[in-house]
């Protein structure tokens, strides 16, 4: 959804930066020109019409229904994670991963990182721990039971209540069970409140992912930040073309990865002259 200029130093790649360590793709996401599709200074599918650069459409594949197709943007997003590398597979301790937060994108960083894990230490992996153990899957930590079961078993990941790991009267807020146990932990609340649990949740030195782009802030407490030196790396849109892979999985595909079966995220369908309701519909907690 990021439109360059094309002609900066930043899309031109004119210093390398997409090539160096912790810059992946930069000149796809921060042209500081950019405009940005229904967001910044760019219509969005609201307009009467809309256009954009050749370099930014992507060719579904023959077969993929529309309504998949349409996932690819927020299963994008949850890619970049693993584009940007913030997650160590390697080692004889693999990283510990908690995703907070079981809403849309929430869901789809489930998807991505459940089968990422199982590719890479699963399954399909040959990663063990010292015990002969294999490293736990990824946590998801959600309000509504219904949404992390379309993940519990589909992606692989280990699904509890947020009111588990929460305890108020903890100094940090967070129960002792899961207090600085995890060595990547990823906030998709959309809530500022989200970004002090998931602080909570990581280990000294740790890394903290931010997915949440909430505009509204409350009283921020630096101190946890700076006394256990976290990493907080933001991370954003991703990379089209990994995510029309994965939506492209079926039961014939070779390989531990098992199809997403986005279609069990679908609520409702309108017809395009019950576009109203249909917006009213997706803005509910609920879907």
């Amino acid at each position: 959804i990021n439109v360059g200029c094309a002609d900066c130093f930043v899309c031109l790649n004119a210093q390398g930066l997409d090539n160096r360590s912790g810059c992946c793709q930069m000149s796809r996401n921060h042209c500081p020109f950019r405009t940005v599709l229904g967001i910044l200074n760019h219509n969005g599918t609201m307009a009467e019409y809309l256009t954009l650069p050749i370099s930014n459409l992507h060719c579904v594949p023959d077969g993929m229904s529309d309504e998949v197709a349409v996932f690819s943007e927020p299963l994008a997003a949850a890619c970049r994670i693993v584009e940007q590398g913030l997650v160590r597979y390697e080692g004889p301790h693999p990283d510990r991963v908690a995703i907070v937060g079981d809403g849309k994108l929430g869901l789809m960083i489930a998807e991505v990182l459940g089968r990422e894990h199982a590719s890479r230490l699963g399954e399909g992996g040959s990663a063990a721990n010292p015990d002969g153990k294999l490293p736990a899957p990824p946590i998801m930590f959600g309000k509504h039971e219904h949404k992390m079961d379309l993940v519990r078993e589909s992606a692989g990941v280990d699904c509890r209540p947020v009111t588990d790991c929460k305890d108020e009267k903890a100094f940090n807020g967070v129960a002792a069970e899961y207090a600085g146990k995890f060595d990547v932990v990823v906030d998709a609340t959309g809530s500022p409140a989200g970004l002090s649990l998931a602080a909570g949740l990581c280990r000294p030195m740790g890394t903290l992912v931010l997915k949440s782009t909430c505009a509204a802030g409350e009283q921020f407490n630096a101190a946890p930040f700076v006394i256990d030196e976290l990493k907080v790396i933001g991370s954003r849109c991703g990379p089209i073309d990994k995510a029309l892979e994965l939506l492209s999985l079926d039961d014939s595909s070779i390989g531990p990865l098992k199809p997403l079966g986005v279609s069990k995220y679908i609520t409702k369908t309108f017809p395009l002259s019950d576009a109203a309701d249909a917006i009213k519909c997706a803005a509910e907690r609920t879907t």
